[in-house]
């Protein structure tokens, strides 16, 4: 029973020395295989590999896939003119040498973006230096991110390589501090509201310049159409005159008589209206006082 246990014992231990000595390296990574701190090699292809246990041999991983390094502060730089602005930027990067990055920079990514970081910081500080604002929002932008780059190729690929390639470096945001920025907007909103208010006396000034034009339009039309009706009623009384006169000329009396209904007609129109009158004496009723039928004879023609 002891002998079973031994033998299984003995198994279990070199399984584990066998696994020790076994690694996988992904087709996403860089092996890098160190024998007491020192670099022994450097396995690019994935697959399964073999190395010595520890302590003898470890084996570290670095990613070799496109990296992304985004801008971690807002700290204004300065320009040409001397205005305060801050950009937001990203760089595309990769480890090429994971060898000399190790020696150089240090053994996983995050060491190699810190660097990084400063790096590509004070480029865009040195080049911002030499620009003006507008630039840095026209069509200048681009002369300005190339140039970034290559400094920063040029620091990486210096005495010391890094290892790494840069493959893009671009600018996502330009912007003055928030100070200014907020001037800035208090000026926009200032000149937005003069030319509203502007716009509003405009509108003001045009709006009672076509009332009162439609108001004299208007004026001038009803004194035409006043003028007009009353030449018209004249016009017509005039002709109901001439119609009248000779109407009565034909026959005096009866015009009289008529003339003397009209006048009994418009009297008597309201039944509540009282007339104190002495039939008489009075010559209102005359025509009623007359011989009816000689008054109320048609006229001969």
């Amino acid at each position: 029973m002891n002998k079973i246990g031994f033998i299984f014992s003995s198994l279990l231990v070199l399984l584990a020395i066998l696994s020790s000595t076994l690694f996988i390296v992904d087709q996403r990574q860089f092996g890098v295989v160190f024998a007491l701190g020192e670099i022994k090699k450097v396995i690019v292809e994935p697959g399964l590999n073999f190395k010595l246990p520890p302590p003898f041999q470890n084996v570290s991983y670095i990613d070799k896939r496109l990296l992304t390094l985004d801008t971690t502060d807002n700290e204004p730089m300065l320009t040409a003119e001397k205005q305060r602005v801050v950009i937001d930027w990203y760089v595309r990067w990769r480890i090429s040498e994971p060898t000399e990055y190790i020696r150089n920079v240090g053994t996983n990514e995050a060491a190699g973006a810190s660097q990084l970081n400063r790096v590509v910081r004070n480029a865009f500080q040195e080049e911002i230096n030499k620009r003006t604002v507008k630039e840095l929002l026209s069509l200048k932008r681009e002369d300005l991110m190339a140039d970034v780059k290559r400094e920063v190729l040029d620091k990486v690929r210096g005495v010391k390589p890094w290892g790494i390639d840069v493959v893009d470096v671009r600018i996502t945001r330009v912007d003055y501090v928030e100070a200014i920025t907020d001037s800035v907007y208090r000026r926009m909103e200032a000149e937005r509201k003069r030319v509203a208010n502007e716009l509003r006396s405009t509108g003001a000034a045009e709006g009672e310049k076509i009332r009162a034009d439609a108001d004299r339009q208007r004026e001038v039309t009803v004194a035409n159409a006043y003028r007009d009706a009353q030449k018209i009623k004249g016009e017509g009384d005039a002709t109901a005159a001439g119609v009248y006169a000779e109407s009565f000329g034909r026959d005096p009396q009866f015009a009289q008589f008529y003339r003397s209904l009209d006048a009994y007609r418009a009297s008597f129109n309201n039944k509540s209206d009282v007339l104190v009158l002495d039939p008489s004496t009075t010559e209102f009723f005359k025509s009623m006082r007359g011989n009816p039928a000689v008054s109320a004879a048609p006229a001969k023609r």
